[in-house]
């Protein structure tokens, strides 16, 4: 980048930087008006500090506002401003119109940015959180936190007894506060996203003077710190101990903490400001002020001073007990942030902060700093002296660091004029020695032209450098949203290179609550505006519409929304349940769907739960694939709805499979049959199921004739035997093994089991019994049903190779070589070679003879010998 490129980064005021037109001329920032006048013009010393009273607008309130009657609260980072009516003070009658309470916020440049009414008792804690919530406490304990400045709010209750006690103050922090009851007990929530509100130990019953709190980011247990003033003492009560911090010469009327938690300001009865360390062991400096009145505030200027403010006069107490006065044509307000103090007033609004160290080096009266010189060197360039180059030749060895110190100086000028100058004294700098590194320089030009768009009068952000670098940069862009700066916003994230997604979305949400055009209007402009934006949720835009009741244009905007999961839920908000159900089907996410039907079985009849889904495939394949494991009935009631009758009846059937007794078994099957019955397409099946039932009736006649219970495969010797819920054919099997031929013939003949099928049973269930006997006399038959092939293959499979061996014979259907196979497995070779013999088989002869030994080898060589003379 070259030098003069860089100076084109040097921050500008933007002529507008909003829509709206400024109400007033004179509200512009009085640092601008007097931007070339001297930086040290506003400095006063404080001890060997320097602090600084920098006017930032004026006019700020109209002079009918009399704002001494008011409770002024700001946030923090340059935040809002707060106003309600102090209740404490006489009103003066304003007629009808002041007849209802509000609280007004304003930025600090004066401009109202949103009232809200209140109508809930008595206000005794009003603050801001970190994030420009609005906390409001009535004396009840009931709790508002109003978000994003649009009046909407999350209510809580403090509970703890406070609505019965009543709430007599309360202390802020960044993410919660802490109540002060009327009978001393505290309260604290730590969260407001999650408020849980906690009873603190116990403190004396003594009137409390004045109290503070120690955030918890500040303290070493973590948690809140309260220090109350209890008569001559300061009591420190934290979540379990109430601590005496044994102090004297009390009671002190103002207790006050610094922002760093490690010091304590005390304002004495005698009119003195002490300021101790935060665990009361050192006391670091005392400051009289010498005021026959009470100061009605005391509050800390960034870490280092405390400023006492009474009605149109404050003290700046700095370090070692010095301080300064400044004086006021009006009331008072002191609104305390991270680096220093807002003094706002009805003409004016002022910021005192402790001059940073870069900004005193660099423009101290008499300072010889490189950074000093190098702006002055600047100066001569300008001018175009030659001193410029001696002034550089002078500072050459420091000049990376004078570079720096004046880079960083300009972060804390407020003047646009001296923000320039340091700028050029830097760039000049940087273009002098050989390597420098301007990614510095570069990002102080964004940060400076950033802070100079939301200083402007009409935005009233006044961010020091400080507070910008700790709110950073996405918290100000949320900022401006709230405030509907959205042009703004959008060129400041742009020029950030941010995200803008969430501009676009608040934009749209609020115009569907404020905007009066027909709905068809109105989704038409969102969606013009917003087609091509990545990140865009039209699921918050259509959830802003239905909760203005404009549910149509909430579906129209819905469709927009790519995102099933964003779709959905709003759907079922809005009692679209079947777009809902569609879109969740259309996702192709199985855990959407089941949510959506889940919700529907809750919300709509069983009828009409079962019409919607039956018309659904996919969605009816989930209901059925759940309700089988958790909700039976309720599938019974879908396929009867659906008239899918073999459904149902595999469903009783099921069920029937698992009853603990014969007689719910067969009432089962008798409901599934009735549901078949009037159907001519399952015949088959009714017939199926009447079997069934006389099945497990003699299946029972059995059992209880046997003795049930039994298991033969565990005991042979036991006589009981258990066939109920067995097929016909292993009931079949399970009468033949035990000896039940008669029973095993009655089962045969009642369900006209064939005689194949019966053959087979019987020849594993006799094999099973190793009843060898009876196998051999069926050897004696001459037919079977199935062969003898599988009575040799079941006795040899059991080991009975003699048994085996009857078999071969009958085997006539086979041919030789598989007899002579046969024959050799039961190992008879000899009945083998007589087998090869008759088939003239000499190659099968000669293998036998290599498998035999002893005897049957003279017999097959006699048989090989027999066959080669019948050969010859």
């Amino acid at each position: 980048m070259s030098d003069q490129d860089q100076d084109q980064d040097a921050p500008t005021q933007p002529h507008s930087t909003s829509s709206s037109s400024p109400t007033n001329n004179q509200h512009e920032p009085a640092h601008a008006s007097r931007s070339t006048m001297k930086p040290t013009a506003d400095w006063e010393r404080v001890g060997d500090r320097f602090y600084r009273k920098l006017q930032l607008y004026t006019d700020v309130f109209d002079q009918d506002l009399e704002l001494e009657n008011y409770v002024v609260v700001g946030a923090p980072y340059s935040g809002a401003a707060a106003i309600y009516r102090d209740e404490s003070k006489i009103q003066s009658y304003r007629g009808t119109q002041a007849a209802k309470s509000t609280i007004d916020i304003y930025s600090c440049a004066g401009k109202l940015l949103r009232s809200i009414g209140w109508d809930k008792g008595s206000i005794k804690g009003l603050g801001w959180s970190s994030e420009e919530q609005l906390l409001v406490i009535s004396e009840d304990g009931s709790v508002r936190c109003y978000q994003d400045l649009q009046g909407d709010f999350t209510p809580f209750s403090l509970g703890n007894g406070a609505d019965e006690v009543g709430v007599r103050a309360c202390r802020f922090w960044g993410s919660g506060f802490v109540a002060l009851l009327n009978n001393n007990r505290l309260v604290s929530v730590s969260r407001y996203g999650d408020p849980r509100p906690k009873l603190l130990a116990t403190p004396p019953e003594d009137p409390v003077e004045s109290w503070a709190i120690i955030p918890p980011t500040e303290t070493l247990s973590r948690s809140v710190e309260v220090l109350l003033a209890i008569g001559e003492t300061i009591y420190l009560v934290d979540a379990t101990d109430c601590e005496d911090r044994l102090l004297q010469r009390g009671p002190f009327r103002h207790t006050s903490v610094s922002p760093n938690g490690k010091y304590v300001a005390l304002y004495t009865e005698d009119s003195k400001v002490w300021v101790v360390s935060s665990d009361f062991q050192n006391k670091l400096s005392e400051y009289d002020s010498r005021a026959r009145t009470m100061p009605k505030d005391m509050q800390w200027c960034g870490n280092s001073a405390v400023i006492l403010a009474w009605e149109d006069e404050i003290h700046v107490v700095g370090p070692n007990g010095s301080g300064t006065k400044f004086f006021y044509d009006s009331w008072v307000h002191l609104i305390t942030d991270v680096d220093g103090i807002r003094i706002l007033t009805n003409e004016l609004c002022e910021f005192i902060y402790r001059v940073p160290d870069v900004t005193e080096e660099t423009f101290r009266l008499g300072s010889e700093s490189p950074a000093a010189v190098l702006l002055e060197a600047v100066d001569h360039l300008e001018r175009k002296s030659p001193k410029a180059d001696d002034l550089i030749q002078l500072i050459r060895p420091s000049l990376a660091e004078a570079v720096d110190t004046c880079i960083k100086a300009a972060g804390h000028e407020y003047s646009i004029h001296w923000q320039k100058q340091l700028l050029k004294a830097a760039s000049f700098g940087k273009s002098v020695l050989d390597l420098y590194n301007s990614d510095d320089f570069v990002e102080m030009c964004e940060i400076l032209r950033v802070l100079n768009a939301v200083r402007f009068f009409e935005i009233g952000l006044p961010l020091s450098y400080d507070q910008y670098m700790r709110l950073t940069p996405e918290k100000l862009i949320e900022r401006l949203i709230n405030r509907h700066e959205y042009q703004l916003a959008l060129k400041i994230s742009d020029y950030l290179r941010l995200p803008t997604d969430r501009i676009y979305v608040h934009w749209a949400s609020q115009k569907v609550r404020l905007s009066n055009d027909d709905e068809e209007s109105i989704c038409r402009l969102i969606v013009q505006k917003l087609s091509g934006k990545p990140g865009i949720s039209f699921e918050e835009i259509a959830r802003a519409a239905y909760d203005e009741g404009r549910s149509r244009l909430a579906t129209e905007l819905l469709d927009y929304e790519p995102r099933a999961g964003k779709q959905v839920p709003l759907l079922l908000d809005m009692k679209e349940d079947t777009i809902a159900l569609d879109k969740a089907i259309e996702s192709g996410d199985s855990d959407l769907v089941f949510h959506v039907l889940t919700h529907l079985k809750k919300q709509l009849t069983l009828a009409s739960f079962f019409r919607t889904v039956t018309s659904r495939p996919v969605a009816t394949a989930l209901v059925e694939s759940s309700a089988l494991d958790q909700d039976r009935e309720l599938l019974k009631d879908l396929y009867y709805q659906d008239d899918r009758r073999l459904d149902g009846a595999n469903l009783l059937v099921a069920e029937a499979l698992v009853q603990p007794t014969v007689a719910a078994r067969i009432d089962k099957m008798k409901l599934a049959a009735k549901l078949l019955h009037d159907s001519r397409e399952h015949g088959f099946n009714v017939k199926a199921l009447d079997e069934a039932q006389r099945l497990l009736k003699l299946q029972e006649a059995f059992e209880k004739d046997l003795g049930g219970g039994g298991n033969p495969s565990n005991n042979p010797n036991n006589p009981g035997i258990s066939v109920v819920g067995l097929s016909v054919n292993e009931t079949l099997f399970r009468m033949v093994r035990a000896g039940h031929m008669k029973r095993a013939a009655k089962v045969q003949s009642e369900f006209k089991i064939p005689d194949r099928t019966f053959w087979w049973v019987r020849l594993r269930g006799l094999v099973a019994k190793r009843d060898w006997s009876e196998i051999e006399e069926i050897s004696k038959q001459r037919k079977s049903p199935i062969g003898w092939e599988p009575f040799f293959n079941e006795c040899l499979a059991a080991g009975n190779t003699r048994t085996a061996a009857l078999f071969v014979p009958k085997c006539t259907n086979l041919p030789p070589p598989d007899r002579v196979e046969m024959f050799v497995k039961c190992g008879l070779l000899v009945r083998a070679g007589e087998e090869a013999l008759k088939a003239k088989d000499m190659n099968t002869l000669v293998e036998l003879k290599g498998k035999a030994s002893g005897a049957a080898v003279h017999e097959i060589e006699r048989m090989i010998g027999q066959l080669g003379g019948t050969r010859r």
